[in-house]
């Protein structure tokens, strides 16, 4: 059995898609299974690599379209297209699976070589507050309705179980799976190898993202982080952009002890947060890499859905706010002490 996932982006999506590769190894152990991702999340997937004690992803398809769309009549851009489909078409596949219900997603699960008889799974319907085309439909053997008040998570899994044609999970007992338990574990102890700004036991600060709406209030960053600075904890304050550098700097004027650090990959996030006491962040996607790899989360929801990718998972993670709704200091203190409180004890 050889098996493609094609979910390309981005950094959230990608990472409430993972549960998949377990829910797959479980029916099919021994299958080939490789995953088509944009080339900026490619390392999302590595911890999940098969090796000799670990069956996992076999191959990771990198693509670049969102580079290469900005110069598609360029000689590189070409070849690097060339090569991208000569890497997809190398295997014959028996089940391909889109959970994205994007057009360019559908259209890349047409490109691939097929065995007689196999089976490309997508969406069928689209969710409340997801991006969907109806048009990708047309690229389906099998199309895969599913609630349209839907997690992210159960969204994708959903969608696999029926493409293996197998009882599909109840999400309140199968609880998914994203990274091997060990992994975290061994990336804590590397924090303090990228800076001596991670030696300390410090508080991770996600407070930018894309859209406004859904960024918390100034004022009430520096009111959290004089309390964490209370507590003898570092406030870090990262940052993505010129604009969001800004902010932190700013913060960080009001906020005791805290630090905005340099520029970090993506890759050193994983580090950078396994070595953290707690993350708080708005949704976006490095607080739902801290959920996913259960570190104790605060999730603030001030314009988006909070069903929709709410960390459930596990009593480290606590979500608050929702669309419309964010919470105030009080609510967001009080989930501080108790996730602190918990994880120290567990």
């Amino acid at each position: 059995m050889n098996i493609l996932i094609v979910k390309l982006s981005s950094l959230g999506d990608v990472l409430h898609n993972l549960p998949v590769v377990w829910d797959l190894r479980a029916q099919y152990p021994e299958a080939q299974i490789d995953w088509v991702v944009e080339e900026g999340y490619v390392h999302l997937l590595q911890p999940l690599l098969s090796r000799h004690d670990f069956k996992g992803i076999d191959r990771i398809i990198p693509i670049a379209m969102r580079r290469w769309k900005k110069s598609l009549w360029n000689k590189n851009t070409r070849l690097e297209l060339s090569a991208f489909f000569l890497n997809l078409r190398a295997i014959r596949y028996d089940m391909v699976i889109e959970t994205q219900g994007l057009l360019k997603a559908a259209l890349i699960t047409r490109l691939t070589k097929r065995s007689h008889g196999s089976v490309i799974a997508g969406l069928a319907n689209a969710t409340e507050d997801s991006g969907y085309e109806p048009m990708s439909r047309w690229f389906y053997t099998k199309c895969v309705h599913v609630p349209k008040h839907c997690h992210a998570v159960d969204r994708s899994r959903l969608v696999v179980a029926v493409a293996m044609n197998v009882i599909q999970p109840d999400m309140k007992t199968s609880q998914p799976q994203f990274y091997p338990q060990t992994f975290v574990q061994q990336l804590a102890q590397k924090s303090s190898d990228i800076s001596e700004q991670f030696t300390q036991p410090y508080v991770l600060f996600f407070h930018a993202t894309a859209r406004a709406s859904k960024q918390w209030d100034e004022s009430h960053w520096v009111e959290v982080g004089k309390f964490i600075s209370a507590q003898g904890k570092r406030v870090i304050l990262p940052w993505g952009n010129a604009k969001e550098k800004q902010v932190s700097q700013r913060l960080s004027k009001k906020i005791p002890g805290s630090v905005v650090p340099e520029a970090f990959s993506l890759e050193q996030a994983f580090s950078i947060i396994a070595g953290a006491q707690m993350t708080i962040g708005v949704d976006t996607g490095l607080t739902h890499l801290s959920a996913i790899m259960y570190k104790p989360t605060i999730e603030i929801y001030c314009d988006s859905p909070r069903w929709k990718t709410e960390g459930y998972w596990s009593a480290n993670i606590k979500n608050l706010g929702d669309t419309a709704s964010p919470p105030d200091v009080k609510l967001v203190l009080a989930a501080i002490v108790e996730v602190l409180r918990r994880s120290l004890s567990g």
